[in-house]
């Protein structure tokens, strides 16, 4: 098992953009602040960045998972579950995700410690930040993107519902079918600018101690005093994300719509 880890963290290394045999930072000068070794805080940075990008996609599904379901519980008959999944939706687009992030990150470990105590465990538990992290970016995220779900569900003709009926298909093999690739196009842009958000929304883990992209560079701003150099390179890590995710978004939204150009 550990060769295998070994392994792993040799293959991931040699693909490092940053400090990687052919990564970025290597160009520079051993002695610069940011080059990668022991004078230099590129292997931080980089750590960081990956922290950053890991969090962000690890969130993505969490929230469009909880998005999803709560858009079909929107459109749901039950009265009683309408107004849960509206009340769930207008706390959490209506809190501060630093708040959120907050509530989260304290309260699960309040939560965990009770736990612990009823089982007999008495010593201190503390929860992981990424965890927290990914929890509070994910709820956050499903609220908003479950308005986006909902307003690409309503923009559906019924007639499609309908005509998954007349093909004798059940509830699922209409909507995995008939439903999922319309909602996908319809809704894809909107996902896209939800996912910028959760991009820049990343930045407030390091608040509560995950070595993110900001909270990295922010330790080298204070200990080598170049804060401007630092707080530069972490807007221009930021855009690099931004830049990939919008390439991404747009090829994906023309493969969503060849069948349209084909009509």
């Amino acid at each position: 098992m550990q060769a295998a880890f070994a392994a792993l963290s040799t293959f991931v290394s040699w693909f490092d953009p940053f400090c990687g045999p052919v990564g970025i930072l290597q160009l520079l000068s051993p002695d610069s602040l940011m080059s990668c070794g022991d004078k230099g805080w590129g292997d931080e940075i980089a750590y960081g960045f990956l922290i950053t990008a890991s969090l962000a996609i690890c969130t993505l599904p969490v929230g469009l998972f909880l998005g999803f379901f709560i858009a079909l519980a929107k459109q749901s008959e039950e009265k009683s579950l309408r107004l849960a999944t509206n009340i769930y939706t207008t706390i959490f687009r209506g809190l501060p995700e630093l708040l959120t992030l907050f509530i989260v990150y304290y309260g699960l470990q309040i939560v965990a410690q009770q736990v612990m105590a009823a089982l007999g465990y008495e010593g201190p538990v503390e929860i992981n930040a990424f965890i927290a992290g990914m929890i509070a970016l994910g709820v956050v995220f499903s609220a908003y993107c479950s308005e986006v779900l909902l307003s690409a569900f309503k923009a559906i003709p019924r007639g499609q519902y309908e005509a998954g009926d007349a093909l004798g298909f059940h509830r699922g093999r209409t909507m995995r079918l008939i439903i999922l690739p319309q909602l996908v196009r319809i809704a894809l842009p909107g996902l896209g600018n939800l996912w910028m958000a959760l991009l820049k929304d990343t930045a407030l883990v390091s608040i509560i101690g995950l070595p993110d992209i900001l909270r990295q560079t922010g330790v080298a701003a204070r200990v080598t005093k170049h804060a401007f150099e630092f707080f530069s390179l972490a807007c221009l890590l930021f855009l690099v994300l931004a830049m990939v995710s919008s390439v991404v978004f747009s090829t994906l939204e023309r493969y969503t719509k060849r069948s349209e150009v084909g009509r």
